[in-house]
């Protein structure tokens, strides 16, 4: 259980829901409610596919590639920590729909929700939990926190009525000081496997 709330927590802040609030509400300023509610649940279905690829593919990429879990530690660790970095300073990436106007896949679920950053912590993570009873609390917590994202969007409307822009932009803030820490202590993890330390 213990894992699982780690995991829980910790993949919610990488997945970056209040950034994504705000450019969901940003795509969809236009739409009624029934699309964007509509959209809420078809991106949340579309990210929650994405990251179990993502999820069961880690161990897969790093043999192909050569890569050692340690190496890839480091460099997901340094993406995510300049996803936070970005995240605390505001900006935020231009963001446009498709020719047919449908940003549910692109680029809302890749690469707001699931961006660089994300995509290397999946991986990693995908790689580190060996064991079955691992590998089962891994996907649920990761579920878990793709139906948050979910609810987050779809009570989009509310929460932008209840805290405003600025309240969003606020928590996406404390957001990127979450991600920060997560990301040192990924390439500090990774830095002393590579290393040899505390082995």
């Amino acid at each position: 259980m213990a894992l699982f709330l780690s995991l829980w927590i910790k993949l919610f802040f990488v997945l970056t829901p209040f950034f994504a609030l705000t450019m969901f509400l940003s795509l969809t300023e236009e739409y009624d409610e029934p699309r964007r509610r509509k959209l809420a649940l078809t991106a949340t279905v579309a990210v929650a596919a994405i990251c179990l690829i993502l999820f069961f593919a880690g161990r897969q990429i790093f043999s192909l590639f050569g890569i050692t879990l340690d190496a890839f530690r480091i460099g997901a660790g340094v993406l995510l920590l300049l996803s936070g970095i970005g995240l605390v300073q505001g900006k935020t990436p231009a963001s446009k729909t498709t020719p047919d106007g449908d940003v549910t896949v692109v680029p809302l679920a890749i690469p707001i929700i699931v961006g660089p950053a994300t995509t290397g912590t999946l991986l990693v993570l995908g790689a580190e939990l060996t064991a079955l009873p691992e590998k089962v609390m891994g996907v649920l917590a990761l579920l878990a926190s793709v139906a948050c994202i979910g609810a987050v969007l779809l009570a989009g409307s509310l929460i932008q009525r209840g805290l405003g822009i600025r309240g969003i932009a606020i928590l996406s803030k404390l957001t990127g000081l979450v991600l920060s820490a997560l990301a040192a202590q990924m390439i500090m993890t990774g830095v002393q496997g590579f290393l040899g330390i505390g082995n």
